[in-house]
């Protein structure tokens, strides 16, 4: 039978199936997803269903494993971690992996132009390893610079941001991710980034299909333009390496659309080979100046080449029998320590005989409670927080902030039936940002948060490699009194946050690496989350799938999740608080594993090549706002 006759037949044997092909419409299964403002599918008026057990409304359950475990805000980051440690690496190799990864799924969110916090737990010295690898401002960034090009800090401004703009070239600072990608892995890491970041450079080479919450956030910002005195006004236009780079033909893309980034795969390769000196030295270097000098700002090779990170002490406090670790300044999440210090000292004196487990999330006292503390907390970490390198006795400061004393002598400024007043000015912003916690068979974890600060960070991307600048550098003050005013070299302040928990004052029981991101919401999200699972005894999962809050510190805005709003709302209005029914993107993302040791299980086998699984259970819980997923083996 030659070709012909061979089609014919299977013409013949097929033609039903073509005729009725050819003759109706093309039939395909949606891919829209529910949104405000456009046509949805029928489905969108659906009603969700039950779980079998458990709480109703938990989206899914905790996920579980011995031998590794991930969780972060994007399935193929999670998966390339799970894979680095199947393949042997450990809980910092897939670290860096995730993270390498998001560069491409969450550009709006991270990138190696950002800055990098991690806090490590190592079960070899059964220690806590804080890296501060944020960015330093460029050695031309000064207040007089600044007023030169238009920028006056306004008097009535209060706290970070004041003067300052938040987008375009004045905003970036020297990135600090590279730095603290190859730091981890040198000190606490098993790989190179041969291996690491190769998920990341095929994905970036190869395309991936956007996800629906990431395809919501995929728009460029203004980030070029005048510089005019108000702040508010810069930029007046998209720069166009940034479409070149993360648009489609000049469109944003849509959910399910297969992106890539060849310029940003180039890079990885680069890094793959020469290390973060390809960076801070090389090629990276030269094209991040070139940059730079075309649109008027100040960084030099000088500076790029110079940068370092640091290792700090963590921030520790202590909660109804946990200990809860928080990074210093210039981070602001020394505030959770304080939010949750000054719960443990006022709830039973504000409101007798209450505990927040009594009041319970149903009761509007109880999110009363919790933003009061929460605008305290802020109050002190606004006014004390900057780059510590530049601030001699802030340390102890920052101390002094967080004794029982002083949370003891918060609690008369809280009304038990009346909102306060907060300052008026600018505050921290918004911002982006992607979280992630790692752990492994030997017991080692990382709680890991990543940024470009806000969606797409500055707006500026870096022809030839694909990647944006971030532009942590618009929160600093124009305020020469303020321990945030900008100078060179000197590091913002920081919305970044990542914590870990522990169960008493040593590391001999339960442990959890946990992150919310989101701007100002992340420390006082951590509160709110170890208030779940500390006070109402939640699990990881159920906790991050509870509603919450988000408090604007300047403006004095409660915004609450939508059914939370209908809930308490109309008595927390009556109580003076301005509050805001909002969705999910108000209040961040979570993301964390809880480790639970078992004593019949031996200890963890310190060989790099054992088989045997931690002596005990990790969770995970990844929240349900964003794209990801908790994931084991």
């Amino acid at each position: 039978m030659n070709r012909l006759q061979r089609a014919a037949t299977g013409l013949s044997v097929f033609g039903f199936t073509l005729l009725l092909a050819t003759a109706a419409p093309k039939a395909q299964l949606t891919t829209s997803t529910c949104n405000s403002g456009s046509a949805n599918p029928a489905a969108c008026k659906a009603v969700p269903g039950d779980r079998s057990e458990g709480w109703m409304v938990q989206g899914r359950s905790e996920v579980m494993g011995r031998n590794g475990i991930v969780a972060t805000s994007q399935p193929l980051a999670a998966q390339a971690g799970l894979d680095i440690l199947r393949k042997g690496g450990n809980a910092v190799d897939a670290a860096v992996a995730m993270a390498a990864v998001l560069n491409l799924t969450e550009p709006m969110n991270v990138g190696m132009g950002g800055d990098l916090f991690a806090i490590i737990y190592s079960a070899k010295d059964k220690k806590l390893h804080v890296l501060n690898a944020s960015g330093k401002a460029p050695s031309g960034a000064t207040i007089p610079f600044m007023n030169s090009k238009g920028y006056m800090r306004d008097p009535a401004n209060w706290g970070p941001q004041s003067g300052m703009p938040l987008r375009g070239i004045l905003s970036v600072t020297v990135p600090g991710s590279v730095w603290g990608w190859q730091e981890v892995l040198e000190k606490h890491g098993t790989r190179t980034f041969k291996e690491v970041l190769e998920p990341a450079a095929t994905y970036a080479s190869q395309g991936v299909p956007l996800t629906e919450r990431a395809a919501f956030d995929w728009q460029l910002p203004n980030g070029l333009g005048p510089n005019p005195s108000d702040p508010s006004r810069c930029c007046t236009s998209v720069d166009p390496d940034s479409v070149r780079a993360w648009y489609i033909n000049g469109q944003k893309p849509k959910p399910g659309q297969i992106f890539r980034n060849p310029d940003l795969a180039k890079a990885f390769r680069l890094l793959q080979a020469q290390g973060r000196d390809a960076f801070y030295k090389g090629d990276i270097a030269k094209a991040i100046v070139a940059k730079e000098k075309a649109l008027g700002g100040t960084m030099t090779l000088k500076d790029l080449a110079d940068y370092k990170g640091e290792w700090v002490e963590p921030v520790l406090s202590s909660y109804h029998g946990f200990t809860l670790a928080e990074l210093p300044p210039p981070s602001q999440g020394f505030a959770a320590n304080e939010m949750l210090n000054i719960l443990g000292a006022c709830v039973g004196k504000v409101y007798p005989g209450q505990t927040m487990a009594s009041l319970g999330p149903t009761d509007a006292r109880y999110w009363h409670m919790m933003v009061e503390a929460k605008k305290l907390a802020y109050a002190d970490m606004i006014a004390l927080n900057g780059d510590p390198n530049f601030n001699p006795g802030q340390k102890e400061k920052v101390k002094a902030v967080l004794t029982s004393q002083h949370a003891q002598s918060l609690c008369g400024k809280i009304n038990p039936g009346r909102a306060s007043d907060t300052k008026p000015g600018r505050g921290s912003g918004n911002g982006d940002t992607i979280v992630l916690s790692a752990a492994d068979r030997w017991g080692n974890m990382v709680s890991w948060v990543n940024s470009n600060f806000s969606a797409f960070g500055s707006g500026i991307t870096v022809p030839g490699y694909g990647f944006l600048l971030h532009n942590r550098g618009g929160l600093f003050t124009l305020d020469p009194a303020s321990p945030n005013a900008i100078a060179p070299h000197k590091r913002p302040f920081n919305t970044l946050a990542a914590a870990f928990l522990m169960q008493g004052a040593r590391m001999d029981g339960q442990m959890m690496a946990f992150q919310l991101m989101g701007g100002d919401m992340q420390a006082q999200g951590h509160a709110q989350m170890v208030v779940n699972m500390v006070d109402l005894g939640a699990n990881l999962q159920a906790s991050t799938d509870m509603a919450r809050f988000r408090h604007d510190q300047i403006s004095n805005t409660l915004y609450m999740e939508s059914q939370l709003a209908k809930l308490v709302g109309p008595k927390l209005k009556a109580m003076g608080h301005n509050v805001v029914p909002e969705n999910g993107i108000i209040v961040g993302g979570f993301q964390a594993i809880l480790f639970t040791p078992d004593p019949k299980e031996p200890k963890p086998n310190p060989s790099a090549t054992s088989q045997q699984p931690v002596n005990g259970t990790y969770r995970a819980g990844s929240d349900h706002r964003k794209d990801g997923q908790a994931s084991a083996w």
